[in-house]
């Protein structure tokens, strides 16, 4: 059987906010002329997050079986890539949207991007822009730490609260939150509380879906939750 795609650890990648990150970097065959792009956001460096957590892992795998071009990277300060970590989240931000600029200026025919963004990476994950018209931009947010946003970001709710707002009014914009029922940092009342308020978000044109996983935590720990996460993103993304 031939592999779904050719994989090329590239190392590290020097981008334009002054780091250098550590990527871990999937191409499709060239034969497939893919066209789509996934990026993928780790939790938080301060506890020990890196690309090489397992949830991103799985969820690698299963972009490839659907030939993107798939992209995990080290945020700044953490393994081999350059820099220290903020407190704020917003230097992690720009270097996400220089990533991807940079990426996208590689190759021109992407025009579909999928930023994926698990814990604290969610965060960051959203901060990223749609890049609309000419690439169709989606956010999946994974296990977004709701309860405890403000002491991840020194306090920055509003700005991370705007960037929600900001795609959820954003007609080319497509918007996918996943959480468990069982989290450890936000409870499903917390939860679904926060859910009914953003598709009360006046001036919603996005396509905003929910999915709330029974008996999962906030680790994906279990095989069943595992499951149930593989299934929502991939009846999602085809």
């Amino acid at each position: 059987m031939v592999p779904p795609v050719q994989i090329s650890n590239s190392g590290s990648r020097s981008v334009s906010t002054g780091v250098t990150l550590q990527v871990n970097i999937c191409y499709p065959r060239p034969e497939l002329n893919s066209k789509k792009l996934a990026i993928l956001l780790h939790p938080w460096s301060w506890l020990g997050g890196n690309m090489h957590e397992p949830i991103l892992k799985l969820l690698t795998r299963l972009l490839q079986d659907k030939n993107y071009y798939v992209i995990r990277y080290n945020s700044r300060g953490v393994g081999k890539s350059s820099g220290w970590p903020s407190f704020t989240g917003k230097a992690e931000g720009e270097d996400l949207n220089a990533l991807v600029q940079e990426f996208l200026a590689e190759k021109p025919e992407i025009d579909s991007l999928t930023v994926i963004g698990y814990s604290h990476g969610s965060l960051i994950a959203s901060l990223h822009t749609v890049l609309n018209p000419k690439v169709k931009t989606s956010h999946i947010l994974l296990s977004y730490p709701l309860s405890p946003r403000g002491l991840l970001t020194m306090f920055q709710t509003g700005t991370y609260s705007l960037a929600l707002r900001d795609i959820l009014c954003n007609p080319e914009a497509r918007l996918l939150l996943i959480y468990g029922d069982r989290d450890e940092f936000t409870s499903k009342s917390k939860y679904d509380e926060w859910v009914d308020t953003l598709r009360q978000t006046d001036g919603l044109k996005a396509q905003f879906d929910v999915v709330p996983v029974v008996d999962a935590n906030h680790f994906w720990q279990s095989n069943g939750a595992r499951s149930a996460l593989q299934q929502a993103v991939d009846g999602w993304i085809s």
